[in-house]
């Protein structure tokens, strides 16, 4: 179907072509956490990873495509690459390199969103001043693309997830096919994600991995230097291309996760039934997995738990990073009310205040792009920003101690470092004594605070008998790294 420059090699070559992970650049997923920054600038990224980010230990930041795209006010001209050049919506090249310098100071390394699928729909000018059109942008041609027979200027479409090749050689929403088998596409990309490499990037995110061959991705991702990779590869019944296809390459994002977690969460769901979650639902092994409660298409489509449903979705992210299953991701929105909705022009960061919602309480937000606090910035909210050094301590240990008492209330501890406790009932505080592995002595609630000098301080006694009251919708989280001290009574 397609011309001779875009002929393949067979897929045990590629295969044999596809690299293994580096050892040095997959994280510890169950003790680390990173956090999705949609559409934020670089600048306003930078001053997160040093006065948020790294503070309070999130292990990376996910931005939003650093290419060249179409222009527009909706958040979906990210994704249509007219160039590799590093200007965008988000700043230009020099603003790129500043930001990946200084979250790198921070502690906290940057996975950069790779679209490396397809390039441009429709035709017009980019956002740098590059011309597009005609299936070519340009550092690709016709014959770089997919392509009917003899006829570079079309190609088919998208239709039938049972067909591989449908999926993987057609277009995807009229978006023009990369021709990922072709060598000098495999270059262009590899010197493109090799260049943010050299800057200084951790890893990428490969947008649409589902819709490349995994033998010519894996022919792609051999001549990138060491990056971490995750890969978009969204799940469903009985389809053709599956993740585990994309293991070898590198980690895969578990779409089921939020799916099946998000029912056991909502009001009539039952917490007692996540005392197996993990591997034994079904889920892809952890060690290849990429969690998380929503993502910028889901919040806008399938998610069933977004920050618009405030305390649950808090609730939801409190136990992923409790939990040690996969690498999680968080979220960090801005408000929307419609889907194509864009990000609001005002900066996060303003002198030593931020655009952001204080938390999920009474969040009915007008989604103004003129409001005051514009962005939701779920990362933010002290429980699950807190979580972050909960999970650290919890280290690579599994869950242990599982207490379910009802459909609302269940704890459970990981190790002898972290245990925690969470309420799903609505309006009524859990007054319950459990016990925790924890060593005796006084510890704080890092739900509550994180500050040892003001948090709510609760007492793990000898025997790991301790008496709580958990606030509706909320949580009591205790870490080794937040114990004040060895008291036996609380003065």
């Amino acid at each position: 179907m397609f011309g001779d420059m875009c002929s393949i090699a067979t897929a045990l070559v590629l295969t044999l072509c596809a690299p293994q992970p580096l050892a040095s650049s997959i994280p510890e997923r169950s003790s680390s956490a990173f956090v999705h920054l949609f559409e934020w600038n670089w600048p306003d990224v930078a001053r997160e990873c040093e006065e948020w980010l790294g503070p309070k230990g999130f292990n990376a930041v996910q931005i939003s495509p650093p290419n060249d795209h179409i222009q527009g006010t909706q958040w979906w001209t990210r994704y249509q690459p007219v160039t590799y050049n590093l200007t965008s919506r988000s700043g230009d090249e020099s603003e790129f390199i500043d930001m990946v310098k200084r979250c790198q100071k921070s502690g906290v390394g940057v996975y950069a969103d790779a679209v490396i699928n397809h390039i441009a729909a429709g035709s017009g000018t980019s956002i740098a001043g590059n011309d597009y059109g005609n299936r070519a942008t340009p550092i690709y041609t016709p014959d770089e693309m997919h392509h009917a027979a003899g006829d570079n200027s079309r190609n088919c479409a998208v239709t039938n997830y049972h067909d591989k090749f449908n999926v993987q050689y057609c277009d995807l929403v009229g978006l023009p096919d990369l021709c990922t088998g072709c060598k000098s596409v495999q270059k262009r990309i590899a010197a493109y994600l090799n260049k943010m490499a050299d800057i200084g990037i951790a890893g990428i995110r490969i947008d649409a991995a589902k819709h490349q061959d995994a033998g010519e991705l894996g022919g792609i991702l051999a001549g990138i230097n060491g990056l971490y990779n995750f890969q978009e590869v969204i799940s469903g019944g009985g389809e053709a291309v599956t993740p585990n296809q994309y293991f070898s390459l590198g980690q895969v994002t578990e779409f089921n996760y939020a799916r099946q977690l998000a029912p056991n969460i909502i009001p009539d769901g039952k917490l007692q039934y996540l005392g197996n979650f993990g591997e034994a639902w079904g889920f892809m092994p952890s060690q290849n997995a990429v969690v998380f409660m929503d993502n910028h298409d889901t919040q806008r489509g399938e998610a069933q738990l977004t920050y618009k449903n405030g305390k649950l979705y808090q609730l939801a992210n409190i136990f992923m990073l409790a939990h040690p299953y996969g690498y999680p991701k968080v979220m960090s929105s801005y408000f929307f009310s419609s889907h194509d909705q864009g990000p609001p022009r005002q900066h996060v960061h303003a002198g030593t205040s931020v655009a952001c919602a204080s938390g999920p309480s009474g969040l009915t937000h007008n989604s103004s792009n003129n409001d005051d606090t514009p962005w939701v910035c779920e990362h933010r909210w002290l429980p699950i920003a807190n979580m972050i050094a909960w999970r650290k301590s919890a280290g690579s240990s599994g869950v242990s101690h599982f207490q379910a008492l009802g459909g609302d209330t269940i704890a459970f501890c990981r190790g002898t470092t972290a245990c925690i406790a969470l309420n799903r009932q609505q309006s009524a505080t859990w007054s319950v004594t459990l016990t925790f592995s924890l060593p005796a002595g006084l510890y704080c609630n890092i739900i509550q605070s994180d500050d040892t000098s003001s948090c709510q301080k609760i007492q793990v006694s000898g025997d790991g008998s301790v008496t709580l009251q958990v606030p509706p919708l909320s949580a009591v989280a205790l870490h080794t790294g937040k114990k004040i001290g060895d008291a036996e009574m609380i003065v």
